[in-house]
C-alpha cells in the first residue's frame, strides 16, 4: 500500500490498527448524517464500504440501501463491526482484492481509508465491483483549523504534517475509471469527556507504534495542551468542532 502521491507508506504504521478493534470504535470519531445523504442522495440497492474499520460509517448506510456490504482487512475491526450491524455483510478483504461479484454495487464508500490504498489498483477493483455509472464517496474527517487547541493535539500525533492535513490530499479532480462529481465541506461538532478524548488520541497510529515511553510523553503532551486551553482547562466534557470532507465520482 502507498500514500497516493507520497511514495510508500510505513507498514507499521497501516498494520497498527488491526489489534485495537474494541478502543477504536470506542474513542474514534463518527460522521455526519450529512456525509451518507451527499453520497447517497438517494436510496439505493446495494453499497459497499470500503475500509469500513468497526463500521463507524457503514452504520449510517444501513437506511440508505437494501444490501450494505463492509470489507475490511482486520479481522479484529470486523468483529466489533459484525456484532454491532449484524445486518451488514463483513467480509475480510482489501482495496485491491474486493470480494464481490462484478457490476453487483451501486456505490462504494470510504472513510478515512483511501489514503492507506494503492490507488490504481484500487481504482481498477472498485470500478471492477460499480454497476456502470455507479458512486464512489471518499470522506475524512479532520480538525478544524479555527480550534487552537485540537490543532497542538494534532500537532502532537503528526509533527512532520503541521497544520495541514495531508490525507485528503489522496482524493484528486481525477482518478483513473472516473469522473469527478464534486466536493463538499461539512462542519460539525462533537461533544465529548475529557478522558474520551485523551484516549482517542492513543488510537492513532503514531501514537500505537511508539515505545511505552514514548507513547506516555505524547499523551502528557496532550494533557497539557487541554490545561492551558480556556476551552478546555478543568473541564469534564467539551465541544470538539469537527471538518469532514467529502468528494463524490462516478465511474464511467
Amino acid at each position: 500500500m502507498r500514500w497516493y502521491g507520497r511514495g510508500m507508506v510505513d507498514d507499521a504504521l497501516a498494520r497498527s490498527f488491526e489489534s485495537i478493534g474494541a478502543d477504536y470504535d470506542r474513542y474514534r470519531p463518527g460522521f455526519p448524517d450529512r456525509a451518507a445523504e451527499i453520497i447517497l442522495p438517494t436510496a439505493v440497492d446495494a453499497v459497499l464500504d470500503l475500509g469500513a474499520g468497526t463500521g463507524k460509517f457503514t452504520e449510517l448506510l444501513t437506511e440508505r440501501a437494501a444490501r450494505v456490504v463492509a470489507v475490511e482487512p482486520s479481522e479484529a475491526m470486523l468483529d466489533v463491526l459484525r456484532r454491532k450491524l449484524p445486518t451488514a455483510e463483513a467480509m475480510l478483504g482489501s482495496a485491491e482484492r474486493i470480494p464481490v461479484a462484478d457490476g453487483s454495487i451501486d456505490a462504494v464508500t470510504v472513510a478515512q481509508a483511501f489514503h492507506w490504498f494503492d490507488r490504481d489498483p484500487a481504482c481498477r477493483e472498485i470500478a471492477r465491483v460499480l454497476a456502470p455509472g455507479g458512486a464512489l464517496g471518499l470522506l475524512w474527517n479532520h480538525s478544524d483549523p479555527s480550534c487552537a487547541w485540537d490543532r497542538a493535539c494534532h500537532r502532537i500525533a503528526h509533527p512532520a504534517v503541521g497544520d495541514a492535513d495531508a490525507t485528503t490530499s489522496s482524493a484528486a479532480d481525477e482518478l483513473p475509471g472516473f469522473e469527478f462529481v464534486g466536493q463538499e465541506t461539512v462542519r460539525w461538532r462533537e461533544r465529548i469527556a475529557r478522558m474520551t478524548y485523551v484516549r482517542r488520541w492513543g488510537t492513532v497510529s503514531s501514537f500505537l507504534v511508539a515505545d511505552e515511553e514514548r507513547r506516555a510523553e505524547m499523551l502528557q503532551a496532550v494533557e497539557t495542551v487541554l490545561d492551558a486551553s480556556d476551552e478546555t482547562r478543568g473541564r469534564a466534557e467539551f465541544d470538539v468542532p469537527q471538518v469532514t470532507d467529502v468528494f463524490v465520482y462516478r465511474r464511467l
